[in-house]
């Protein structure tokens, strides 16, 4: 790793402990226009169509870029409703939601990438198939985070030596990286805040399983189809396999010792509750939660220095994505602040609408409203915090929602997770992979011409849901 690389992640680390502020959760997003969107639309904006209209400007100042938006919104927001609640949402936002976040995925990125599987296989519709299998398989235990660095580049080298590769990469994205995750409170963001607010851990796992079966059987089924078309063009495969086919092996094995201490750092945040906190500029951080960011921090740490750096090398191993990811969501969940605080508003806010869709005349739910609008916004929001809204309006308790409302619980975490797919920044792990893969000479689709893919595959598979689960 280069001393420039090695500062810019030191950087970032620091800046996750800076005490910069968050977002004060008791701003009124009554009293919120939908203007103090504009920023956050400002940067999803900027993440499709900059790479398409300024790619070079874009890859080397992408961070200013996103940094810009941010200082755009909290200077008018600082001056309108003043600085203490300026640093209050940038505390929250920042303390509650983004360094648990980022600690994650930092963690689950540095140990999943010590763990090297050398050698190589042929790239055939069989064996892709099956690594996705193994991949979904993988990312409701390790965290869909974890599943996709472990297999993406084993993927990517079984394919180098074919000429269409992008369907393999978006298929991963579909399974590996988002509804792969959906079977337990591990495996996506999302199901995670839902166990922190008391749902079961089995509850997860058990109703979810039939709809990420059902989409996991399908895409598969789909994927094998696409592959096996271009398998067979007599102009698919290269004259010459840059990484001629080879025995696995498979090095740094103790990463996965140290992928038990995460899963066991996150499961002890939810099973431990010592009913001790403290508050860092308004935002009360309970015990647990500093507890399990720590560890995860020192397994990081141990991961750096129990794994040789041959096997990072060859893993092709830097830090690259998750800057990448780092730097556009800590502007994201800046700027998603007031956003959110509108629809947390319910019908006194300017979303008013959109909330009125999901409940009937009566006030009972439409979990077919639920599933979809929990979905579109995860698609475009983050999918964490999202859920966390839909979650509240509902009903706001783990009982009730796992009781009477458990088709309401149903949509929400079918929608957060599998609708987090739709695009690059509905899941962290979709932009890591795409990274990835770009750095590996894969040509990767704009954010629009991702969405041709998913939109024209996924949402038919997600109609056919709605009328299995929430219109029978």
């Amino acid at each position: 790793m280069s001393h420039q690389s090695q500062l810019k992640l030191l950087c970032l680390l620091f800046g996750l402990f800076t005490p910069i502020a968050g977002f004060a959760a008791d701003i009124d997003g009554s009293t919120l226009s939908l203007a103090w969107g504009i920023p956050f639309v400002g940067i999803l904006l900027s993440i499709a169509l900059c790479p398409l209209l300024i790619p070079t400007i874009w890859h080397h100042h992408f961070g200013k870029i996103t940094a810009l938006w941010s200082v755009l919104f909290l200077i008018p927001f600082a001056m309108t409703f003043g600085m203490d609640n300026s640093v209050g949402l940038v505390a929250h936002a920042m303390f509650a939601e983004y360094i648990p976040f980022i600690i994650l995925l930092f963690s689950l990125f540095t140990v999943s990438g010590g763990i090297l599987v050398k050698g190589n296989l042929h790239g055939s519709p069989a064996l892709n198939t099956g690594l996705l299998a193994i991949g979904a398989l993988l990312a409701s235990l390790m965290g869909t985070t974890g599943a996709a660095m472990l297999l993406i580049r084993p993927l990517i080298r079984a394919n180098d030596n074919r000429k269409h590769r992008v369907h393999v990469i978006i298929f991963f994205i579909f399974l590996v990286a988002n509804i792969g995750g959906g079977l337990t409170p591990l495996g996506d963001p999302p199901l995670f805040i839902g166990f922190l607010k008391g749902v079961d851990f089995f509850w997860t796992a058990q109703h979810m399983l039939m709809p990420v079966l059902i989409c996991t059987l399908v895409l598969l089924t789909l994927f094998y189809l696409v592959d096996s078309y271009y398998y067979k063009r007599e102009d698919e495969i290269e004259p010459q396999d840059p990484t001629p086919d080879s025995k696995l092996r498979l090095y740094g094995k103790v990463n996965f010792i140290l992928l038990f201490g995460v899963v066991t750092s996150v499961l002890l945040s939810g099973f431990w509750k010592p009913g001790i906190e403290f508050t860092v500029l308004g935002v009360h951080i309970e015990l647990q939660n500093i507890t399990r960011d720590l560890l995860l921090l020192v397994i990081a740490g141990l991961s750096m220095m129990l794994t040789a750096k041959q096997i990072r090398s060859a893993n092709q191993f830097n830090w690259e994505p998750i800057l990448e990811v780092g730097k556009l969501f800590a502007g994201i969940f800046i700027t998603i602040g007031p956003v959110l605080a509108i629809l947390r508003a319910g019908h006194a806010g300017h979303m008013a609408g959109l909330v009125s869709l999901v409940s009937d005349p009566q006030g009972a739910p439409i979990n077919a409203m639920y599933f979809w609008l929990s979905g579109a916004l995860s698609g475009f929001l983050d999918n964490a915090p999202t859920y966390l809204v839909f979650f509240n309006l509902a009903a706001g308790d783990a009982a009730t929602l796992m009781g009477p409302m458990q088709q309401t619980l149903l949509a929400i975490s079918m929608g957060s997770v599998f609708m987090g797919a739709l695009t690059y920044i509905g899941n962290a792990p979709n932009f890591m992979v795409k990274s990835i893969a770009t750095q590996s000479g894969i040509k990767m689709p704009s954010f629009f011409g991702y969405m041709k893919w998913s939109f024209g595959i996924l949402i038919p598979l997600f109609l056919v849901l709605t009328v299995i689960f929430f219109l029978g």
